[in-house]
C-alpha cells in the first residue's frame, strides 16, 4: 500500500504515517510489532533513545527484510544528553538499530539550561557526517525555536509535537512559527488521545481514528502512532485514501477541541498543570 509523502525543507520526502515505539511499546521488545508494521506496508518507523527499545526496533527491521532504501527510520536524542555526547549517543543508537544512518534525528526535548545552541551545533555535525540525513527537534515551543534559529547553519526539518484538537489552539502558533521561519514541518504524536466525536461522512465509511488523522494531515503535519495489531495498522494506512475533510468538518473538530484544553504528554515542558 502506497503512502503519500511530505517534502521537508531539506528536500527529503517523509511518509505521512509512521509507527512509533513509544507509548504502549515504551521499554518493551517491539521487534514483532515492527516486523508486522513493515509487512503491512509501513515504511516510516519512529524510535527514540529514551524508549529503551532501539535494539528490538533494529531486530524488527532486520526480520522484515525490507531494503534499507525503502525505509524511513527516526530516532531521538535522549533528554539530558550533553552536546559533547551527541555523536557517541547516535553511534550507539545506530549500532543497536543495525544501520549506518538514520533518516531523521531529533532532539527529544528542549534543553533550557543555556546549552541548546551547543546541542544543536552537535546535531549539525552528525548531519554533516551523514549519520543523520535530516535533523530536527521535538516538543519545542516558539521560544525554544528562537533559541537556536538565529545561529543555526541547518534549520530543523521537523518539530515533533503532541497535536490533536484539544491542544490545537495552543500548538497552532508553534506550527505557524516553524512554517514561517525556515519551513519547519511538524509531526504529530498522541493524535488519538482526545475523545472527539468524528463528523459523519457520507462519501464512504471511515473510523474516528481515520478522521482525526485526516484532520492532522490537513493541518500540514504527519502522523506518528503506535499499534501492534494488523487491523489497526491497515486502518491507519488507509487514511491517505480517505477523502479530505471539508472546511466545515475541520471547523467542527476545531470547535469541539477548543472547548477544553487537555495535554496528555510533556505537561511540564509546556507549563501545563
Amino acid at each position: 500500500m502506497s503512502v503519500p509523502t511530505i517534502k521537508l525543507n531539506d528536500g527529503s520526502e517523509v511518509p505521512v504515517i509512521a509507527i512509533g515505539t513509544g507509548t504502549a511499546l515504551f521499554g518493551r521488545d517491539c521487534a514483532n510489532a515492527i516486523q508486522l508494521a513493515i509487512e503491512c506496508g509501513v515504511t516510516h518507523l519512529d524510535g527514540a533513545q529514551a524508549y529503551g527499545n532501539e535494539a528490538s526496533l533494529g531486530a524488527g527491521i532486520k526480520a522484515a527484510g525490507k531494503p534499507r532504501s525503502d525505509l524511513y527510520v527516526v530516532t531521538k536524542l535522549k533528554p539530558g544528553t550533553k552536546a559533547a555526547d551527541v555523536k557517541s549517543s547516535l553511534v550507539d543508537s545506530l549500532n543497536k538499530l543495525g544501520l549506518d544512518f538514520v533518516d531523521l534525528f531529533l532532539i527529544h526535548t528542549p534543553s533550557r539550561d543555556g546549552t541548546v545552541q551547543e546541542i544543536w551545533q552537535a546535531m549539525e555535525a552528525v548531519h554533516a557526517e551523514g549519520l543523520a540525513k535530516s535533523i530536527g527537534v521535538s516538543n519545542f515551543t516558539v521560544d525554544d525555536l528562537k533559541a537556536i534559529l538565529p545561529r543555526a547553519k541547518v534549520i530543523p526539518s521537523v518539530n515533533q509535537l503532541e497535536i490533536h484538537p484539544y491542544v490545537w489552539k495552543a500548538v497552532e502558533p508553534i506550527v505557524k512559527y516553524g512554517r514561517e521561519n525556515g519551513g519547519i514541518t511538524c509531526s504529530s504524536f498522541g493524535g488519538l488521545s482526545p475523545l472527539i466525536r468524528a463528523p459523519r461522512r457520507t462519501r464512504r465509511p471511515v473510523t474516528p481514528a481515520q478522521v482525526l488523522f485526516k484532520w492532522i494531515l490537513q493541518k500540514g503535519a504527519f502522523v506518528v502512532t503506535t499499534s501492534s495489531k494488523e487491523a489497526r495498522i491497515k486502518e491507519y494506512l488507509e487514511v491517505s485514501h480517505v477523502p479530505d475533510l471539508t472546511a466545515e468538518e475541520i471547523q467542527a473538530i476545531d470547535n469541539a477541541g477548543a472547548k477544553q484544553h487537555k495535554r496528555f504528554f510533556g505537561k511540564q515542558i509546556f507549563g501545563d498543570s
